[in-house]
């Protein structure tokens, strides 16, 4: 679509240049002699009907010829300065542009030396922005190996804290069963004791029978030798569980 537009445009400017451009002062011409000739005409038509005098009696022709140039030197003399006026109201109104534009050139290049000053600024701040993500980069990454080398020793506390927990566990599993053990020999100490107690009260209560016989006197000492049996015995325990 633009492509057949655009070879058109080219033909008729081209076309323009060829057959318009090179006849544009002929025409300019052209119309002012037309515009002249109107004038002329129209001054001769006034100069011929008021050729005649007060009595009737035409005037010479050079008398016409005088008052058409004339006539044609006052248009034209009207037409330049109509023409003046309009060129300097053109060269105020100009002025004034021309002005305007110089305060808005001054205004713009105010504003661009602001907006210079503030670039200026923005690219120093840019630049400390840059230098602050640089140095938080290496702090960032600083931290990232510190917590890298904490969890590691995290992990190897949270490790050596569940050796020392199942080792404590089974310390006190030990001691558990230690303590089980030596509370069963208390109740089998205790159990012998009270029966040793019973077999004692008996003994002390046989003691006021006579003793006629020597077997009877080593029946008699019996109990003795079972009560130190008894005390090495309870000895040999608590020694174990005190180790």
């Amino acid at each position: 679509m633009r492509s057949w537009k655009n070879h058109v445009r080219g033909e008729l400017q081209q076309r323009d240049q060829t057959e318009k451009l090179p006849f544009i002062g002929v025409f300019t011409s052209l119309s002012q002699m037309e515009e002249r000739f109107e004038f002329r005409k129209t001054c001769l038509d006034d100069v011929q009907s008021k050729s005649l005098d007060r009595g009737g009696r035409e005037v010479g022709k050079d008398t016409r010829l005088l008052h058409l140039q004339l006539r044609e030197s006052e248009h034209l003399a009207e037409k330049l300065s109509q023409t003046v006026s309009d060129l300097t109201t053109v060269l105020y109104l100009k002025e004034a542009e021309l002005q305007y534009w110089q305060s808005r050139v001054s205004h713009f290049r105010q504003e661009a030396l602001s907006l210079a000053k503030g670039s200026n600024t923005m690219k120093a701040t840019l630049s400390e922005f840059e230098y602050t993500v640089e140095c938080q980069s290496k702090e960032l990454a600083a931290l990232r190996t510190e917590q890298k080398g904490i969890n590691q020793a995290l992990e190897q506390a949270c490790r050596e804290k569940e050796e020392l927990l199942q080792r404590w566990m089974e310390e006190k599993r030990e001691e558990a069963d230690r303590l089980n053990k030596y509370n069963a020999a208390q109740e089998r100490w205790q159990r012998f004791a009270k029966q040793l107690k019973k077999h004692l009260h008996n003994a002390r209560t046989k003691e006021f029978v006579p003793i006629v016989t020597s077997s009877w006197c080593g029946e008699a000492e019996m109990p003795t030798s079972v009560i130190q049996r008894i005390n090495n015995t309870y000895r040999g325990h608590s020694e174990h569980n005190h180790v």
